[in-house]
């Protein structure tokens, strides 16, 4: 697997962060900055490589000339960490599939190897390929040593390093953002176009390679920087629902960055409104997993896929949507899920103690997310389990639907061991966020018990 770095593994162009890294070792001194690095790197970032700019990289090798090696390989390392703060939040999970599978990673740059190996080992890559400078006593001599990995260069050196170590590149993936490229990717038997330029995205689509962002999950449009999720959320507020009252209270307990499960009680269709509530509150993209027949619903299924649900097959793959929901979480995001897994029907609908299914707690325990539990009740007030829509007329009273969500609680370790166990006690956090009625023992009328069934079902 041989991946690029700059605007493919990263989200934009390293050179800012190796330029400071070189200047804070002194390589700068006495020689004045480039006039308007910044925008120059921001056009790079927005539009991708382009002629003038390569060949600015490319002459790169005189201006160092007579460099200590040393100095620029402390800078690398220098930057290593800074580098680590660009890199596209989807990228390590992807690493991750090709080590998996038993293939070994490549990082395969245009960059100076000296300053880009220290990132490389930082994340675990198996080798480098990448431009390096000639150098002679410890100091470079203005000349590139091999070929200039760039282009046509790039797919010489990785043609050389497969021959050395015995790798087909017929059953090899490369990925990259650049049109300048596709010799490479015309090259391999799985070529990748990530983040890929306007040039390049034409001749993917053309020749239907994959294209891929790991700024996001698969399917989910952005524009501007924007997703789905930051235009309806505009629209996702309480005055949208005159039908209902909504008394929220504790979305301070949700971590504002950093992967974490909010976990959810399940009483009624319309628990999706007042959790979308929550989700809008939080400023943020939340991945939610949902039943398959959600995603298959004309226009639903469509604005599902672009918010980055994740559907869940319970016939065919369920462990589909727990592998989707845990490269959510190594991306740092929020997932939301309902350890019930389906709303409680008859009967069962008013028991105080929940039941879940051992999915949250299997997340938590892969990925050491936090879980922070989430209580609902009153909605089935608004949309009873018994009707086919919600009653939207109710807007002279409306009923209260309540929302408590409470302090994260950490059940990764436990859930390792016992994911039985791990459950029982997140199930308890969310029901201790559910009002004091809830936890009460009483019998249900047999007209409650209709209302709690599917429509057209009747209690026995």
């Amino acid at each position: 697997m041989f991946v690029d770095l700059d605007r493919t593994l990263l989200s934009g162009a390293s050179g800012l962060v190796l330029s400071a890294a070189m200047r804070a070792e002194g390589l700068f001194e006495g020689r004045p900055n480039l006039p308007g690095e910044r925008f120059f790197y921001g056009v790079y970032d927005a539009l991708g490589e382009s002629l003038p700019f390569m060949a600015m990289v490319r002459a790169a090798a005189r201006f160092v000339r007579g460099w200590p090696v040393e100095s620029v390989q402390r800078a690398g390392e220098l930057a290593a960490p800074e580098l680590l703060e660009l890199l596209q939040p989807y990228a390590p999970g992807v690493l991750a599939e090709h080590r998996s599978a038993g293939r070994k990673t490549v990082l395969a740059t245009t960059s100076p190897v000296d300053l880009v190996a220290p990132f490389a080992r930082l994340l675990g890559f198996d080798d480098v390929i990448a431009t390096r400078y000639d150098r002679n006593e410890g100091r470079y001599t203005g000349r590139i040593e091999g070929p200039f990995v760039w282009g046509v260069g790039k797919l010489a050196a990785v043609r050389k390093w497969a021959r050395e170590h015995s790798v087909d590149l017929s059953a090899s993936h490369a990925y990259s953002d650049s049109v300048f490229d596709v010799p490479l990717l015309r090259s391999i038997g799985h070529p990748h176009a990530v983040q890929p330029d306007i040039r390049l995205r034409m001749v993917a689509t053309l020749a239907r390679w994959p294209i891929e962002h790991w700024d996001r999950p698969g399917g989910v449009p952005k524009m501007a920087g924007l997703e789905t999720y930051h235009l309806l959320r505009l629209a996702v507020r309480p005055e949208a629902f005159p039908y209902a009252r909504f008394d929220l209270a504790g979305i301070e307990n949700i971590p504002v960055r950093g992967p974490v499960l909010l976990a959810a009680n399940h009483r009624s269709y319309f628990d999706v409104a007042a959790l979308a509530i929550v989700a809008a509150r939080l400023g943020r993209p939340v991945r939610f997993l949902g039943k398959r027949e959600v995603f298959e619903a004309p226009g639903l299924g469509w604005v599902a896929r672009a918010l980055g649900g994740i559907p869940v097959d319970r016939d065919n793959d369920p462990a589909r949507a727990l592998a989707a929901a845990r490269q959510a979480l190594q991306a740092g995001e929020p997932v939301l899920i309902m350890p019930q897994g389906t709303i409680p029907r008859g009967r069962a609908f008013f028991d105080p103690a929940l039941h879940g299914k051992t999915g949250c707690a299997r997340l938590a325990a892969m990925t050491g997310a936090p879980v922070v539990p989430i209580g609902l009740w009153g909605t089935e007030a608004v949309w009873p389990r018994s009707a086919r829509v919600p009653a939207v007329t109710a807007v002279a009273k409306p009923p209260t639907v309540r929302i408590r969500v409470g302090e994260p609680i950490d059940v990764a370790s436990e859930a390792a061991s016992d994911p039985v166990a791990a459950t029982e006690r997140l199930m308890a956090a969310i029901a201790s966020q559910l009002p004091p009625e809830a936890s009460d023992m009483r019998s249900p009328s047999d007209s409650e018990v209709t209302r709690a069934m599917p429509p057209g079902r009747r209690a026995r």
